[in-house]
């Protein structure tokens, strides 16, 4: 599949239940606490990854993906683009099924990286108006 296909897009929304969100903050102004916020609601499972954060939106909070006890579908990148090589690497590392940077989070050797790996890759697109857009 391709970077950003509309298959791959659906594939990730309709069947990737728990995802990893790296970067995310605590604070109710920030992007990543919006859109994960909006994640749980919708009934996906969110594991919070940032090494400031004890818990986010009443889950234990990991300083890295590789702590994370439990099988992860998605890692969701809220990450400057220059950290975002570093996440998609530990996501290869952690065997997910995705890769998801957000809007603005543009590292394409990054991204050909998981590709590679097999992994399916959406970047510079954000997922809550990508699932609200297609009323999953």
């Amino acid at each position: 599949m391709d970077i950003n296909s509309p298959e791959t897009i659906a594939t990730i929304l309709n069947e990737c239940r728990t995802i990893a969100v790296v970067g995310l903050s605590s604070q109710p102004g920030r992007p990543s606490y919006g859109v994960a916020a909006y994640m749980q609601r919708a009934g996906y499972r969110v594991i919070p990854v940032n090494p400031n954060e004890a818990a986010v939106l009443g889950e234990k909070a990991y300083g890295l993906l590789a702590e994370v006890p439990e099988k992860i579908d998605l890692v969701d990148v809220f990450r400057r683009p220059e950290e975002a090589g570093k996440a998609v690497d530990q996501a290869i590392e952690a065997g997910v099924r995705a890769v998801w940077l957000q809007e603005g989070v543009i590292d394409r050797a990054a991204a050909q990286r998981a590709l590679d790996a097999g992994l399916m890759v959406v970047m510079d697109r954000c997922w809550l108006k990508e699932r609200a857009r297609r009323r999953v």
